[in-house]
């Protein structure tokens, strides 16, 4: 069962490392064929395996989802807004 792909939203939002099942959402994958594409070496960004777990860097898999550049974060926004709102 795939489940419900990523957001851009969610997809900036992710930490720095995500576990595999995450990443298999962001591509838009099962859990299942995840472990396949990894144990035949085709997943489509840098896999990590730390101890029994599967790690993927969020930096790579947005690079694997052809988004090269710098999330913008809501934070960054609200302080923008903010700022903005003072020269009014």
């Amino acid at each position: 069962m795939t489940s419900r792909p990523l957001t851009f939203p969610e997809l900036f939002e992710l930490p720095t490392v995500v576990d595999l099942r995450t990443a298999a959402r962001a591509v838009g994958i099962s859990i299942n064929t995840a472990y396949k594409l990894v144990h035949s070496q085709r997943f489509p960004c840098p896999v990590m395996r730390l101890g029994w777990r599967y790690q993927v860097s969020t930096a790579g898999l947005l690079k694997a989802l052809g988004i090269e550049g710098p999330g913008v974060h809501l934070d960054d926004v609200q302080r923008g807004a903010n700022f903005a709102r003072r020269f009014i």
